[in-house]
């Protein structure tokens, strides 16, 4: 296994097909076939399943993708660092619940670090779907809460995919609600407060368990219930409908606007929110500073304190 064939990887990838790839990396297609069947033969995998609109991933491919990706950003790194390469178009992809400090130390990564060109993503995404990314390494870092009903699941699933929880900080869970709202008023809100309002909560998709759950207390009945997919139609919702979502309390005005509050909920329920990383493989430089700006966004940040 060489260098080269990991760009090939990456670029067949990229491209679909493996005429356009060839076109991109200037050599004759039965070349670049060719080195792909080796690889795949020297690792005993399939990496690419052909079709007749050109080739798609497999599973193991999948998987194999993210740790080419890995190993070519630090090469080029190093490249860039001692042999004065041109700087290239760096990557970077974070996948995380809907949470405004993880796009606010994405901004900061992005203002401190981005450089000229780059390729950086954000995922707010569905729980299992954040826990696959980091697994298959699209993403480098992910963000999530555990809390007493959901841990157990969960770590089951983070060992089942070889991921490790690193703790940033621990919340009491909050009401978002409109200012608008009769709930604005009140400096504590009771489970029973909210009985009259729709509840709010992100879609999990085929995962639509409990367990993965972005919203705490998602077992509780409630006579009105609307899923959305988004941030911003959760917070229409939030302000058309005077309804409500339980969760950290972690809340930026600049990002969610004026006219979303937190409320403390008057339950003993803490959640634990802190980010994933796969147990193999490290994250990359910038992988390593955006945790960084996590950890910075989040060093404030306490049980008893809403933000």
């Amino acid at each position: 296994m060489t260098l080269l064939q990991l760009k090939y990887i990456v670029t067949v990838a990229a491209a679909g097909t493996i005429s356009k790839a060839a076109k991109q990396l200037f050599i004759a297609q039965p070349s670049l076939t060719a080195a792909i069947k080796e690889l795949e033969q020297e690792l005993g995998i399939t990496i690419f399943n052909r079709t007749n609109k050109g080739v798609i991933l497999s599973v193991e491919g999948e998987e194999f993708l993210g740790y080419a990706r890995q190993v070519i950003d630090q090469t080029n790194l190093i490249e860039e660092k001692y042999f004065g390469q041109e700087p290239v178009k760096h990557q970077f992809c974070v996948s995380t619940q809907h949470y405004s400090f993880a796009v606010e130390a994405f901004v900061d990564l992005l203002k401190n670090h981005g450089g000229e060109e780059y390729d950086f993503r954000i995922r707010e995404t569905q729980t299992y779907e954040l826990i696959e990314d980091v697994a298959k390494l699209k993403s480098e870092v992910g963000i999530l809460y555990l809390n007493s009903f959901n841990e157990t699941i969960i770590r089951k699933e983070l060992r089942r995919h070889d991921l490790k929880f690193h703790p940033l900080f621990t919340a009491q869970p909050h009401v978002f609600v409109s200012v608008f709202s009769p709930l604005a008023k009140k400096e504590i809100i009771t489970l029973e407060d909210l009985e009259p309002y729709p509840r709010l909560s992100y879609e999990q998709g085929e995962h639509n368990s409990f367990y993965f759950s972005e919203e705490v207390l998602s077992t509780r009945d409630a006579n009105k219930d609307i899923l959305v997919c988004d941030r911003a139609t959760l917070f229409n919702l939030l302000i058309g409908l005077d309804g409500y979502t339980i969760c950290s309390g972690v809340i930026n005005e600049e990002l969610n606007g004026e006219n979303i509050v937190a409320r403390p909920l008057d339950v003993d329920d803490p959640i634990q929110i802190g980010y994933l990383t796969h147990n193999k493989i490290a994250p990359g430089r910038f992988g390593q500073l955006y945790i960084e700006a996590l950890r910075e966004r989040t060093k404030d940040y306490s049980i008893d304190k809403a933000v």
